[in-house]
């Protein structure tokens, strides 16, 4: 049976700016671990929704129980392909990710939401859920909760290089800028370049 994990959190800065630390949050002191970021495709549709495709490289060490196990040979980077939609009139942006290879070791799907607070327009709310699984016979649950473990750990350093970059991105504006929404949201809200990288649509989109 698959691991399932799920959170919930308030991010005390307007959706905006978080949007603008999600593409600038690489690197960062936090994410030693992510190796690569690359465009794969990108394009504004009819709509003004802005759909992404990125792939991320990241390291990948077995625990130390599982090393005995698989080849020594056995590649530690793993391929992660995120899919994301910005709608910038609900204000919200979902990813989905998931890795490429290792999927017999273990398959992560991460799905995650962060949207503005209607209540709280300078506060936005982000909802993450992640379902890991294994395929490897015998040693299937003692892998899904590692990975389980692993998994949380990594969320954690994630949130500190999100805030890493929210920190930068609120330094760089001006005072008189910071209650202006509709100013920051022409610096920072879609990257400037809306031209797809790839011109094969990609079939699944979040």
């Amino acid at each position: 049976m698959d691991r399932y994990f799920h959170s919930e959190m308030d991010i005390k800065s307007p959706w905006h700016q978080v949007l603008a630390a999600f593409w600038q949050r690489y690197p960062n002191p936090y994410s030693a671990h992510v190796l690569t970021e690359d465009v794969l495709y990108r394009e504004v549709t009819p709509s003004n929704h802005l759909l992404s495709r990125r792939l991320l490289t990241k390291t990948n060490r077995l625990p130390g129980w599982a090393e005995r196990f698989f080849p020594a040979h056995m590649a530690r980077a793993v391929y992660v392909l995120e899919d994301s939609i910005v709608d910038p009139h609900t204000h919200t942006l979902n990813i989905k990710t998931w890795n490429l290879n290792h999927n017999t070791l273990m398959t992560v799907v991460e799905r995650c939401l962060f949207e503005e607070d209607c209540n709280r327009p300078s506060w936005t709310k982000l909802r993450r859920e992640a379902w890991i699984s294994s395929a490897v016979y015998g040693l299937a649950r003692p892998i899904q909760e590692f990975g389980l473990a692993r998994f949380k750990s990594n969320q954690a350093e994630a949130m500190k290089g999100l805030q890493y970059a929210l920190s930068r991105i609120q330094v760089e504006v001006p005072p008189h800028l910071h209650g202006n929404q509709e100013a920051l949201s022409e610096k920072h809200n879609l990257p400037a370049q809306a031209t797809p990288t790839s011109t094969q649509k990609p079939k699944q989109f979040v």
